[in-house]
């Protein structure tokens, strides 16, 4: 039994256009230090209301940004108190697709357990019933969720995998699209055999799939080049996504250039040097210098990626 179809206008958008998709889903951990990158110190908010209240003017500004348009943006990935907020007055998942012509996805999980096995597993998500359908009624395209690996442990990686994959499988039958997303650490001293391992977990599941369940991968950019092309072919497979996990933006991008048929979907590679202080036209320099380098590294060796699904 098959749940609500995708949205196929922004399925082929999301399988072939050529760009990068923009993670704006910072959450309520990671928020104080987006914000301080951005030149805003805690002392600034006294609750975490105000606290999202600025992040949320950081976000409209990069959204609202003349530069970040469907040219070069394919998707955007969303926190829920994002998904809740207007941008120039239109709920924020309209204003991506309906003005920008970006694909609205929202950030799912609740966080990450305590380290066990070498990684971390997903809390639970009490209400994720609740929380897809009310991503299905605001025009929200996929999802995304997030756990965390440290080491090439065999039982930790089998069990993030079987996590991510099973709800996975509730989403798609809610009719989204999920972003399956176990990050490696970048300061792993197993990162390449955790990666060996992950591949064929994730080949495993993947195989098992029926035809119409598809997904998304997000994953830490590979030491070995070329990887992830197995899953990058896969019919199950929407794209591949690279997370930049830490790497600068050059890194990242000189890592992603590697590998073929993957595009980036970066965080703080993306938002690097924007400031609360800058002009409107500094900030729009600095992101469409940020997009530019990140597109074109996205999209150097994907021209053919379209002709593999």
């Amino acid at each position: 039994m098959t749940g609500p179809e995708l949205n196929n206008e922004q399925l082929q958008i999301m399988k072939t256009r050529p760009g990068l998709i923009a993670a704006l889903d910072e959450s309520g951990g990671s928020t104080p230090k987006t914000l301080a990158a951005y030149g805003i110190p805690p002392v600034s908010w006294s609750n975490d209301d105000q606290m999202f209240t600025l992040v949320h003017q950081m976000r409209t500004r990069v959204m609202a940004s003349p530069v970040f348009t469907g040219d070069r943006i394919v998707g955007a990935i969303l926190f829920e108190n994002t998904m809740d907020r207007t941008v120039s007055g239109q709920p924020s998942a309209d204003y991506l697709w309906d003005v920008k012509r970006v694909v609205p996805i929202l950030k799912v999980d609740k966080g990450m357990a305590e380290e066990k096995d070498g990684v971390q597993l997903m809390k639970p998500i009490p209400g994720l019933t609740d929380l897809l359908n009310k991503a299905k009624s605001s025009r929200i395209f996929g999802t995304k969720m997030r756990s965390f690996i440290h080491h090439a442990n065999a039982d930790g990686i089998r069990e993030i995998v079987a996590q991510q994959f099973e709800l996975a499988s509730q989403i798609s039958a809610a009719g989204l699209a999920p972003i399956i997303e176990p990050e490696i650490s970048i300061k792993s001293p197993e990162k390449a055999e955790a990666e060996e391992l992950l591949k064929a977990g994730m080949l495993e599941k993947l195989n098992k799939l029926p035809a119409e369940e598809l997904v998304f991968l997000k994953l830490t950019l590979p030491e070995k080049d070329g990887l992830y092309s197995e899953l990058v072919a896969h019919p199950n497979v929407i794209r591949v996504l690279a997370l930049s996990g830490g790497y600068s933006r050059e890194e990242a991008n000189d890592r992603l250039r590697r590998n073929h048929g993957v595009i980036a979907s970066f965080s703080r590679a993306l938002l690097q040097g924007l400031s609360v202080k800058q002009s409107d036209s500094e900030f729009d320099a600095t992101l469409d210098s940020a997009i530019e380098s990140i597109f074109e590294a996205s999209t150097m060796k994907n021209t053919s990626t379209a002709q593999l699904k």
